[in-house]
């Protein structure tokens, strides 16, 4: 659940949601989170949620272009900028430290890195380094990774061990401690910084579309990350399986921000926000292959003629490759796991979203020729404050209820 606050209206970059389920109640006085947006000095009166938002970039662009991009990101008002780290593209983390030095609010991390390319010491020393930069604005996302697995000839065993032995070890390097580690799957021995990180936790996000995955992250993560969480069964999936470890530890599920990753095409009208939409669907159904898991709890079986096609291949960003399948993924894939067409039927997913839930609506910006700035912008401009109407009249809505009154 999104972190609750006391306000009656959002500050020019602020970001309104409501609590769920139900209408939010005053549960204690709260701050919102550092970056959010909001200034607890500015509201009285109307409990609310926040909803944060962020952009995922693949580093196909320049670095001169990516500056652009960053700089354009921090004054659009969006919190966390997150840069993917897939092989073979640039460096996440040296990208990561040039848009920190030409951002001046945004928070900053890769999504996702993994226990396996990258020792999670080293992973631990870049991510210091990068608050260091930053000036302490750094965030980690994790996760199981897959991307460059076949081409290093890495066997990524016991994935859930790996993280969570992973993030022990980047957690007790940036805490100043010596880390001494013989685990199942990750060993590390009497090792330490040798420099002081300037936080001694940075936050860490679990990326995961599994069961034991999100668990983990309701357990030990500040946050969760799971893609394409759009059809109501998955909303409901990342809710209640995130809310099911934190519970399990003895945490509050709302101290775990619940962040929906979803491919976003804006267009004249759903087809031809389908259309676009379509390439990146097949991507995201060979990073899954065999299972499937999410189209599957979606209640949404991939046709077996696609799925056949799937099961072929080795997972690829080779654009040739991918647009070849695209053809064959239906409209109902497409609708399950993105937001494509006009601003209002964007706006109403990413509202319906925030009172799923979710706590960061992080968007994956699909645009035609690759202009992406033009596609962050239009989501800023023209969906957004959609969205902020739309929860504010919601919050309105619950506030004046007849049970609401009689609390």
């Amino acid at each position: 659940m999104p972190t609750i606050i006391e306000c009656l209206r959002p500050t020019p970059t602020g970001r309104l949601g409501v609590s769920t389920p139900g209408c939010a109640r005053p549960l204690a006085p709260a701050r919102a989170r550092e970056g959010t947006g909001w200034s607890d000095r500015a509201f009285r009166g109307t409990i609310v949620c926040v909803l944060r938002t962020g952009v995922l970039l693949l580093l196909r662009e320049s670095s001169q272009r990516l500056t652009a991009i960053a700089r354009a990101i921090d004054a659009w008002g969006y919190d966390d900028l997150w840069l993917a780290d897939e092989r073979f593209f640039r460096d996440v983390y040296a990208s990561l430290a040039l848009c920190a030095q030409h951002t001046t609010r945004v928070r900053l991390g890769p999504c996702v890195t993994d226990p396996y390319s990258r020792h999670p010491a080293l992973t631990a020393v870049a991510v210091a380094t990068l608050d260091e930069i930053s000036g302490g604005r750094a965030i980690l996302g994790f996760g199981a990774g897959l991307s460059g697995f076949h081409e290093l000839g890495v066997r990524a065993n016991r994935p859930l061990v790996a993280m969570r032995e992973g993030i022990q070890v980047i957690r007790g390097l940036l805490a100043g401690e010596t880390v001494d580690l013989e685990g199942e799957a990750v060993r590390f021995r009497q090792g330490k910084l040798d420099f002081a990180p300037p936080r001694p936790r940075v936050p860490i996000y679990i990326a995961s579309q599994r069961v034991a995955g999100l668990r983990l992250a309701g357990r030990i993560a500040d946050g969760a990350i799971m893609q394409g969480c759009v059809a109501e069964p998955l909303v409901a999936f990342f809710r209640e399986t995130v809310r099911e470890g934190a519970e399990k530890e003895g945490r509050r599920p709302a101290d775990v921000e619940l962040v929906a990753r979803v491919n976003v095409a804006i267009a004249p009208d759903a087809t031809t926000g389908r259309d676009l939409m379509r390439p990146s669907i097949a991507r995201h159904l060979l990073a899954e292959r065999p299972e499937l898991p999410t189209f599957e709890r979606a209640g949404l079986p991939v046709p077996q003629s696609l799925r056949d096609r799937l099961m072929a291949m080795e997972y690829t960003h080779d654009p040739r490759q991918v647009n070849a399948l695209a053809g064959e993924v239906p409209d109902a894939l497409v609708d399950a796991v993105s937001l494509a067409g006009e601003p209002e039927r964007v706006a109403a997913g990413v509202v319906r979203l925030a009172q799923g839930g979710i706590g960061q609506f992080l968007v994956y910006p699909v645009a035609p020729a690759g202009r992406v700035e033009a596609a962050l912008e239009a989501f800023q401009r023209d969906v957004m404050p959609l969205v902020h109407e739309a929860l504010a009249s919601s919050v309105a809505a619950c506030r004046d209820s007849p049970t609401e009154r009689r609390r």
